[in-house]
Order: structure tokens, then C-alpha cells, then sequence
């Protein structure tokens, strides 16, 4: 077989996560290549040169995640340029013909102020006693994110949250178990459900679910209650902004892998990963690198791919993809070149001077357009009304455009990667575009005329540019059994390969899913290190 080298670590896939998990074990001093297929790294958190003068997201804008979490301090990524800036207001909701719009500010008084003159006191104070009480829940969920997914550490995760639930049983041991099932049924409820029992208002239930579908399924689904229940913890650290643009995160994560004398290695797709004596081998067309331990960082599908070369038992693989839900995609994005930035009717006076557009404008006001969009992509149709959210993020960070200049981003749900009666995207994404565009007019009059450069992100483009099959953004669908220790499906939700020791999993196809939270590259990463 001959000498080579024998590294501790390669990693397939410069996204984030494969990046985190490169970057701790460099830290400790281990030796670590990355391989990347793309010239671009990041993945779907990276920033390019859309337009002339403009720094345009390829994929995640707002980092919501991450900033709860010990990545940046850990990986001192502060000192290789890393800067966020909060996004205050961090989201709001336009006003209808009998509301006024909601906006949603890191502070809780400031907030409730504002639903109070949208939708009256009684939304208002039920707001704040949803945030107290969802608040320690969502802060156990965001623990149990950045731990491997076993039901131990999830019952760690949520042990004292019985104090938020209630229940009318008595006696100690009827208490504790009667809370703990009004707690289990609370966070197992579908977020629509969670709304009906804690509101009255259309406009801010509408506001709320939107943001919670951001995680992909609908809020009709199972299990969903969690993801409106993030709110809470909004008020405790909004989301960031990194300065420079998303893939900010990835080149302070660069900077860090260089200085501790990692590779990473760009236009290069792994072509198969393989067991090598004891240690394994990343195939690539200009030669194998050999390690101790393999991350794949990559799609879990293109994973079972390079395994598959590899000589890895075709049975389990051929189950695996059958038991993998990747859906058919979740959204498009409309990335944009302006001259003004939307302006939104009725605003209050008292904002910050970028306004409300270094949040997330949460364009929907009636749940009924959420659940006919999310209907007609079932069907592989485009939906009647598409759910938009606008950022606009040149407002609070200058340098993502030229001077005079903003850039906006549209992001949709929900469209289709298969459309039905034969159509495709190179037919519909110029409507699909037009339709998303005249969705914002509608809240911001006039806004079209503003519009300069125009790039679209159909679910097609998504998954050409980004190698998100299907478009899912997410990688495999967030409902609720392909999530925690069924993720992306049973026998693979340790971030480990039965039969393949060494190899170890990592990217939003893996606890915790997707998102910017770089979680599943840690837990891969203190997996190889305590190995």
C-alpha cells in the first residue's frame, strides 16, 4: 500500500458546520483537510458579489441560532473578525385595515407595547405571560441542540420545566406526573394549536405562525409548537447580522482554520469515502486524502453516496434513502438591488433609524394565506399568494451595497421543487419572481419601481448552487420523526455510520437540523475528540 500521510481528520463539505467541526479539532491541535466541491465556501452561509458594489447572501441571512449558543466565545471568533450586530427591531408584522402593525422589539415592555396598539390589551398581556413561560422551554430545546441526541440528555434538557405547565391534579406524585403530561402535550402540539390557546388576534397568531414556519412545515403540523415558542427567546438575544454578510461567519471560521494551520481545499468533490486498514480515505480526482476519522458535512444523500462508492453495504444505504424525508423543497428566494428600501404604511414614530428593516418583515397577517400556499405546493402548484418575508439588511449595515443603494432580500414559501402538470422552473420562476415582488407592494406601495438588479433562487437554482437537493433549505423535512434522535432517521441520529467506526455525520441533515446554528459540526467534532 506505501507511505502516505495519515491526517486526524477530513472533512467533506465547507459549509458551517463542516467548518466548526474543523475548526475545534484544529484548535486541539489536530491536523484536519477540508474538501469542498464549490469554489465558493460557506455553503448556504456565504456572501457574493451579486450586482456590481453589492454583497449579496447566497442562502441564510439573519443568524438566530448560533449567537445562543458557545461557538463564537469557543472558537474566539471575535478575533479573526467576526462582528454581529443586533437586529432590533428583530421582526414585525404590517398593519391591516383594522390593526396597526406589530413590531417586535428585543425588549419585552417595548413589544407588548406595540401589540397592545395593534390588536388591544388582552393579546398584549397574554404575550408576556407566553414569553414567560416559553422562555425557559425554548432555552431547554436550544440546550438540547448542541448535545448529541439520546433520551437522556433530552430529559437533562427539560428536567425544572414542570414549573411552566399546570394541571389541576393533586398530591405530589399526581402534581409532578400531571404537569409533566400537560408539558409534553404543550411542546408535541402543532404551533397553530399553540396560538388558538394563548390568543384571540388574527394579525399577531398570523405574525407568529409565519415565523415559526421558517423552520419549514406548516404550523398545522404536530410538533411545531416549539418553533413558535423561539420567540421567547428573541427577547434575550435577537437575531445577528453579521457584519459584511452571512458568510462573515465563514470567513472569520476561515481565518481561525488557517491560523491553527488547517487546509481547506475548494473545487475538489469527494468522490467516494472508503475504508483504508485502520484508518479511512476520501476519494477526490486529484488523489485520496487519508485520515483517522471522516466528517461528512455534506447532504446526508450525497453521504450515502460517497459511502456507497466506497464499498459500503448497498442494503442499509438503499433502506436509509427510503427512510429519509427530503421533501419537495420549502421556498425561493428574490434577491434584490434597490434604490429605496419598502416603505411600510402606518409605522410608528418612535423607531431606530433604520426602522424595521433590520428585522425580519413577517408579511403575512391572516393564517388562511398561509395554509392555501403551503396547500397548493402539495399539489405542485404555485401558491395563490405567496408568504413573504423581507430583510433589509443594508439599512443597518452599509457596506452591502453602494452608496444610495440597498439590498433586499425576499424569502417565500412555499414552492415546490416538482411542479405539477409537466411545468418547470425555467417556465414559472420569472412569475413566481413577479408574483413574490407584487406580495411586497401590496404592504409597501410602489416598492417594484425601486428595483434595480433582480437575482431569483428558484427550489432548481437552490439545489444547482447550493447542492440542497430539492430545494429543502433544510436538508431533510423538520417534522416532527426526522427530528432529535430520529434524525435523518434512526439508526444514523448518533452522528455515527453503524459498521463504519469513524466516520461521523454532520450538517443540517443531522441533529439539529437546519438553520444557522453550527451544532451538529460541534457535537461531530467533540465526538472525534473524545474518540
Amino acid at each position: 500500500m506505501g507511505d502516505h500521510q495519515v491526517l486526524d481528520a477530513v472533512v467533506v463539505g465547507a459549509g458551517h458546520n463542516g467548518l466548526i467541526a474543523a475548526a475545534y479539532l484544529a484548535q486541539a491541535g489536530r491536523s484536519v483537510t477540508v474538501i469542498e466541491r464549490d469554489e465558493v465556501p460557506g455553503g448556504a452561509v456565504s456572501t457574493v458579489e451579486r450586482f456590481p458594489g453589492y454583497r449579496v447572501d447566497r442562502g441564510s441571512s439573519a443568524h438566530l441560532m448560533i449567537r445562543h449558543s458557545e461557538i463564537l466565545d469557543e472558537l474566539a471568533l471575535a478575533d479573526h473578525g467576526l462582528r454581529y450586530l443586533d437586529c432590533d427591531p428583530w421582526a414585525f408584522s404590517p398593519g391591516t385595515d383594522t390593526s396597526a402593525p406589530i413590531i417586535f422589539r428585543t425588549d419585552l415592555d417595548a413589544t407588548c407595547a406595540s401589540i397592545e396598539r395593534a390588536v388591544g390589551s388582552a393579546d398584549a398581556d397574554a404575550y408576556r405571560r407566553f414569553v414567560e413561560v416559553w422562555r425557559p422551554r425554548a432555552r431547554a430545546v436550544m440546550q438540547s441542540f448542541y448535545t448529541p441526541a439520546t433520551s437522556g440528555r433530552l430529559a437533562t434538557a427539560f428536567t425544572g420545566l414542570t414549573g411552566t405547565a399546570t394541571t389541576a391534579r393533586t398530591g405530589l406524585l399526581g402534581r409532578r406526573s400531571g404537569a409533566m403530561l400537560s408539558l409534553t402535550q404543550e411542546l408535541m402540539a402543532s404551533g397553530d394549536a399553540l396560538l388558538d390557546r394563548w390568543f384571540t388576534a388574527e394579525p399577531l397568531k398570523a405574525a407568529l405562525a409565519w415565523f415559526g414556519a421558517q423552520s419549514g412545515p406548516p404550523m398545522s403540523a404536530p410538533g411545531t409548537a416549539p418553533m413558535i415558542g423561539f420567540a421567547a427567546i428573541q427577547h434575550d438575544i435577537p437575531p445577528g447580522r453579521a457584519v459584511g454578510g452571512s458568510g462573515a461567519l465563514t470567513e472569520a471560521l476561515l481565518r481561525r482554520l488557517a491560523a491553527d494551520g488547517a487546509e481547506v481545499i475548494l473545487g475538489t468533490p469527494a468522490t467516494a469515502i472508503r475504508r483504508c486498514g485502520d484508518h479511512w480515505q476520501v476519494g477526490t480526482d486529484n488523489g485520496p486524502r487519508c485520515a483517522r476519522r471522516a466528517i461528512a458535512a455534506c447532504h446526508v444523500r450525497a453521504t450515502l453516496d460517497l459511502l456507497e462508492a466506497g464499498g459500503y453495504d448497498a442494503t442499509p444505504l438503499a433502506r436509509w434513502r427510503r427512510e429519509i424525508a427530503i421533501g419537495d423543497g420549502i421556498g425561493m428566494a428574490v434577491r434584490l438591488g434597490t434604490d429605496a428600501l419598502p416603505t411600510y404604511r402606518d409605522l410608528p414614530s418612535d423607531l431606530p433609524a433604520h426602522g424595521v428593516h433590520s428585522g425580519l418583515g413577517l408579511l403575512v397577517t391572516d393564517r388562511a394565506q398561509l395554509r392555501r400556499a403551503h396547500a397548493a405546493a402539495s399539489v405542485g402548484e404555485l401558491p395563490p399568494r405567496p408568504a413573504c418575508l423581507t430583510m433589509g439588511f443594508s439599512a443597518l449595515d452599509p457596506s452591502l451595497a453602494p452608496a444610495g443603494k440597498h439590498s433586499v432580500t425576499v424569502w417565500a414559501q412555499w414552492h415546490p421543487s416538482r411542479l405539477a402538470g409537466g411545468s418547470s422552473w425555467s417556465e414559472q420562476g420569472s412569475a413566481a419572481a413577479a408574483a413574490i415582488i407584487a406580495e411586497v407592494d401590496r404592504y409597501a406601495p410602489g416598492f417594484g419601481d425601486h428595483i434595480e438588479h433582480t437575482h431569483v433562487q428558484t427550489p432548481e437554482d437552490l439545489e444547482r448552487e447550493l447542492g440542497l437537493i430539492g430545494g429543502n433549505i433544510m436538508h431533510v423535512d423538520m417534522s416532527i420523526d426526522q427530528m432529535f434522535f430520529w434524525r435523518p432517521t434512526a439508526d444514523l441520529s448518533s452522528h455515527r455510520v453503524p459498521g463504519a467506526d469513524g466516520v461521523l455525520l454532520a450538517g443540517a441533515s443531522t441533529h439539529p437540523g437546519g438553520g444557522v446554528t453550527g451544532a451538529s459540526g460541534r457535537i461531530a467534532a467533540h465526538l472525534a475528540l473524545r474518540r
